[in-house]
C-alpha cells in the first residue's frame, strides 16, 4: 500500500470542479483522484481523506485554505504536472498486540435496519436515530448532543473488536456534517453523513487491523469517508 499526500494546483481545474473541490464536493473531488491511476480498469483502488492545508510559517509558501488530501492506495499514485502534486511513502505499518496508536477517521456510522417484508435493508444513520425520540424544541439541547455522541462512540467502539483493535478510552467525536452530493445523470441527490473520530487504539489483532487500514471503515468510502490514518503517539 502507498500513503500519499496531495495538493491541487487550482490553475488547471475547471472552473466549475474548483468551486465543488472548495466547497467540500466529495463526488468531484473522487473524480479528481482517479486521475492519479490512469489507464486503470479495476474498481476503486484507494481511499481519501480532504481536508484544508494549513498555512507553513517555515516555508511561506502555501496559502491558508487550499485543498489537501490524504490517500491509501494498492498502488503508487501518478502526479499530474499543473494538477496534481503527490508526497508518497510505501505504507506497511509493522504493529504488534497491545501497541497503541493514535487515530483519526472520517466514517459514515449507519446500521442496517430491517423492514418486514422488504427485499433489502435500508440503512440507518445512528446520530439521526438517537435525534428522533428529542422533541424539534429540544433538539439543540446538550442532552441530545450528548445522546447523538453517545451514539456515535458506540457506533465504533462496538465493531472495534471486528477491526482488529480496542478502544482503551472513549474517541473524541466531532465536526458531525449531512452531505448531498448532485451526481451526473441521476436525478435524487445521493445523501450520507459524515463523523470525524480522534483518539487512541490498541491493536489487538495486528493482520486485520492491516486489512481494516486498506479496506475502510464503514460505507460512503468513494465520498472521502472510512481512511482511518494512524500514528506513533
Amino acid at each position: 500500500m502507498y500513503l500519499s499526500r496531495v495538493r491541487v494546483d487550482l490553475n488547471g481545474l475547471t472552473r466549475e470542479t474548483l468551486f465543488e473541490i472548495l466547497e467540500g464536493g466529495a463526488y468531484g473531488a473522487h473524480q479528481l483522484l482517479w486521475r492519479l491511476f490512469p489507464d486503470l480498469d479495476a474498481p476503486r483502488p484507494f481511499l481519501f481523506r480532504q481536508e484544508m492545508e494549513e498555512a507553513d510559517g517555515t516555508q511561506g509558501k502555501i496559502p491558508k485554505g487550499l485543498p489537501l488530501f490524504y490517500v491509501l492506495s494498492d498502488r503508487e499514485p501518478v502526479a499530474m504536472a499543473d494538477l496534481l502534486d503527490v508526497q508518497s511513502k510505501p505504507f506497511a505499518p509493522t504493529l504488534e498486540p497491545g501497541d497503541r496508536l493514535a487515530f483519526r477517521l472520517r466514517a459514515n456510522p449507519t446500521v442496517a435496519r430491517r423492514v418486514p417484508g422488504a427485499r433489502h435493508s435500508p440503512r440507518s444513520d445512528v446520530l439521526m436515530t438517537a435525534k428522533k425520540p428529542f422533541p424539534p424544541g429540544q433538539r439543540t439541547s446538550a442532552d441530545c448532543v450528548h445522546a447523538m455522541d453517545q451514539a456515535a462512540r458506540d457506533w465504533l467502539v462496538e465493531r472495534s473488536e471486528g477491526f482488529g483493535f480496542h478502544l482503551p478510552v472513549p474517541p473524541e467525536v466531532g465536526a458531525y456534517r449531512q452531505h448531498a452530493l448532485q451526481k451526473p445523470g441521476r436525478r435524487d441527490a445521493i445523501q450520507f453523513s459524515s463523523v470525524d473520530y480522534e483518539g487512541l487504539l490498541e491493536v489487538v489483532d495486528p493482520g486485520r487491523l492491516v486489512e481494516t487500514l486498506a479496506r475502510g471503515i464503514g460505507r460512503a468510502k468513494a465520498f472521502g469517508c472510512g481512511l482511518m490514518l494512524i500514528r506513533r503517539p
